[in-house]
């Protein structure tokens, strides 16, 4: 017998809906911000890329804007959705850069680290 797995939750306790298919976006880029031991940047924000967090995260050292081809990642642009490692977004928060949060598609492991009201105060409405 093989037991079906049961779905991810998302940061408000429902289904983990997905964050974005293009760019396909998730650890696994299976579109969601799903996560496993596999995943020690624990990558489960979904969020909405914005020119301001863009630079602030390359000036970090985690160029997310420029394309690499030789890993199938064609660069994020403003209004991009991504699933965004949880200690980033938390020390993009701290220093006022946060991008907006789709709580939905957020992964409930985000909560290990950052309370949910953070991301509350950051998400994009409906």
């Amino acid at each position: 017998m093989n037991p079906t797995k049961s779905p991810a939750k998302n940061v408000l306790g429902t289904e983990l809906k997905t964050c974005s298919m293009k760019p396909l976006t998730g650890f696994f880029r299976d579109g969601c911000c799903n996560t496993s031991s596999e995943d020690p940047g624990i990558h489960t924000v979904c969020t909405e890329m914005t020119e301001d967090f863009l630079y602030f995260s390359k000036e970090a050292g985690n160029d997310l804007s420029t394309s690499r081809p030789e890993f199938g990642f064609t660069g994020l642009k403003a209004g991009d959705r991504w699933c965004l490692c949880a200690a980033r977004w938390a020390e993009a928060a701290e220093a006022g850069k946060a991008p907006r949060v789709v709580l939905e598609s957020t992964h409930e492991r985000t909560l290990d680290v950052v309370p949910l009201g953070a991301l509350q105060q950051h998400a994009i409405p409906g």
